[in-house]
Formats: structure tokens, sequence, C-alpha cells
């Protein structure tokens, strides 16, 4: 249910393998990489219960529903090293900042750059500039 176009249902999916998580019952694999995200942010703990919040960016504020699912896309791509050679830049991300969750929210970054010029000029998702990004920031 986490892929669906449906954003109630998407969050409803999230609440509910943190509350089974919080209830020790068992999980399956997608419930468990989820839960392993939110166990390391406590700021969204509260957060996620309440699937009907709203978030703005411009003040500020992170959607908690959102970022989780970054963790998980580039989680994803780095399973199945797609875009090719994406593992290679997370080994050298990693040799400079060494910890592998502030890896990922620098990686996340660009994964959502992308996404917001993708959606702000009505374009098709722009992968090299993804992976000029992450270049970026495997030589910062």
């Amino acid at each position: 249910m986490l892929y669906t176009q449906d954003r109630t249902q998407q969050r409803q999916f999230l609440a509910n393998a943190w509350q089974k998580f919080l209830d020790k019952k068992a999980l399956d694999p997608l419930e468990d990489q989820l839960t392993q995200v939110i166990e390391m942010h406590p700021e969204y703990h509260k957060l996620i219960s309440n699937i009907e919040s709203e978030f703005f960016p411009e003040s500020g504020e992170v959607n908690p529903f959102l970022h989780i699912n970054l963790h998980l896309s580039l989680r994803e791509q780095l399973s199945i090293n797609q875009p090719k050679g994406i593992n290679e830049y997370y080994q050298k991300i990693l040799g400079k900042v060494q910890d592998p969750h502030e890896v990922e929210h620098l990686m996340m970054d660009c994964i959502a750059q992308m996404i917001f010029s993708s959606q702000k000029n009505n374009t098709p998702m722009d992968h090299q500039a993804y992976i000029r990004c992450l270049e970026a920031q495997s030589r910062a």
C-alpha cells in the first residue's frame, strides 16, 4: 500500500507500521524498513499518527512522511545501484562525513531538488541533474 498516489492511504500505511512496531507486532519487510527510518527520527514519532497534518516547507516545516519516503527511495536506489554508480557516490560522501544517516540526508537533498525542479517546471525529472548534484556532494 505504500506505493499509491493516494496521500491518505500512504500516510495511513506509515502510521499503521509505526503502531505495529510500538505494539511489538510482527512487521513485514517494508514495514521494518519504514520503522527503522522512523526510529532514527524521534522528532517524527508523534507526528506519524496524525495523517491529516499539513506541512509547509515555505514556513520551515519538514514533512515527515515525505522525509521517510525519501529515505526509502534512496535506500532502494542503493540496493539496486540505480542510477548506475550511486553506491560509489554514497561511499565517497561517507568517507567525508563519516555518518551514514547524514550521507542519506545529503543525497536525499539531491533527490528532493530533482523532484522540486520537475514539479516547478512541469518537466520530466532530470536524472543528469541528480547525478551532478550527487557528484557535487561527493566533492564538497
